[in-house]
């Protein structure tokens, strides 16, 4: 059967590297994972087309109601798209580098990935000891190589479970979030660590790992339920102040409602929360990337935190990573649609609004008139005189009878 597309996906989808300033302030890259052997031992099949650098078509199998099988394709288009041969290395070489560029200018960049739970994304960010590094162990070896004898590395770790927040390298103390006078949020209780060098950052980050907020779903038996916020600021050793910050965000894997109806309480009260703090964090990064005057971030406390990381001289990626399974088809289209719309620009509207129907020429001047065509249905306007007439024939009328 002639397959079919996502008229929502290709309309959305479109790769535009530019935004306000001539620079995009976010770029969205995706990553696939390859099959797994449970997977594999399932017979699933390979659904995520690979078409270029920055393109991937779903695959994505239907049935009629006649009961005939048929394809539905779903085409989308990113700044970055990793196929399951590419490494950690290569999404930090593309992804990563230009996030340590802006810290050094005395930015702000964000680093998050973003996805089901079991698509990769504690791998993208840790990596695998013995196999492969993370883009945590790539962005600081950069960071420790470019760092100054005046500046010094300060550490903290922390992670946002059900709507509060826990320090990872405090015994999970509770902390609050605080907004003073200046405006600038403050996370009160939350401690800092002087790292001199990459080995003592990593060793900080596994330990943080081990105590972070982890359950059990449908989709996979060791989940994290909570989002982990880990903040490297580059500070002037004298007078202590910030030159420059990288976040990084592990967030939690995320999940359809439909998926928790055979949890527990709990696990659909986390489910919530975490589908809520990325909604909003999606719509604040909208609002930043087309330019409104007004941001949500009070929308979760995840945006509320992140609010200092989004304002300013700042960059932001976005890894969506994505399970190539077929089983996991909706989940990955859920994914794909939430970066696309992250990555919706107002120069997409500008170009819908530049693609419609062209307005009809003057016949004196050949140049388009400034008034738009009138619909060959519509009824002809009443004329001033003509009103007054009908109203005069009414008053006759009535002082007749």
């Amino acid at each position: 059967a002639k397959p079919k597309g996502d008229r929502r996906a290709v309309r959305g989808s479109r790769p535009l590297r530019k935004g306000m300033g001539g620079v995009s302030r976010i770029t969205v890259a995706v990553r696939k994972r390859p099959l797994s052997r449970n997977e594999e031992a399932r017979n699933e099949v390979d659904i995520c087309r690979i078409d270029s650098p920055s393109q991937l078509t779903i695959l994505e199998p239907k049935v009629k109601v006649d009961l005939t099988r048929y394809t539905e394709q779903h085409a989308f288009a990113f700044d970055e798209v990793f196929d399951e041969n590419d490494t950690n290395d290569d999404i930090d070489d593309r992804c990563a580098k230009p996030l340590v560029d802006t810290v050094f200018e005395g930015g702000s960049a964000t680093c998050f990935a973003y996805g089901q739970t079991g698509s990769g994304k504690t791998y993208t960010m840790m990596g695998k000891p013995g196999e492969s590094r993370g883009i945590y162990f790539g962005a600081a070896t950069d960071i420790y190589s470019r760092l100054e004898p005046t500046q010094k590395i300060v550490v903290s770790f922390f992670e946002i479970y059900a709507g509060k927040l826990f320090d990872l390298l405090n015994g999970r103390k509770k902390l609050c979030v605080r907004e003073d006078g200046k405006q600038i949020v403050n996370v009160v209780g939350l401690t800092e660590h002087v790292v001199p060098d990459v080995t003592t950052l990593m060793e900080l980050i596994e330990f943080g790992n081990s105590v972070r907020a982890a359950g059990e779903t449908s989709a996979n038996s060791d989940s994290s339920r909570s989002h982990a916020i880990l903040q490297i600021c580059v500070k002037v050793a004298q007078t202590d102040k910030t030159f420059g910050k990288l976040t990084f965000i592990d967030l939690a894997g995320s999940e359809r409602g439909a998926d928790t109806l055979d949890s527990d309480r709990q696990t659909r009260i986390e489910g919530a929360e975490i589908n809520k703090s990325l909604l909003a964090l999606k719509e604040c990064i909208r609002s930043l990337d087309q330019g409104h005057r007004h941001v949500p971030f009070r929308g979760s406390k995840l945006t509320e935190v992140l609010r200092d990381s989004f304002v300013g001289n700042c960059r932001t990626v976005m890894i969506a990573n994505i399970s190539p399974s077929s089983s996991n088809c909706e989940h990955t289209l859920n994914t794909l649609r939430y970066a696309d719309r992250v990555k919706e620009l107002k120069e997409s509207r500008d170009v819908l609004r530049t693609s419609s129907v062209p307005l009809p020429e003057d016949p004196c001047s050949g140049e388009p008139c400034s008034a738009p065509p009138r619909l060959p249905n519509a009824a002809p306007l009443l004329r001033k005189d003509s009103l007054t007439t009908a109203g005069n024939r009414r008053s006759s009328g009535g002082s007749g009878g």
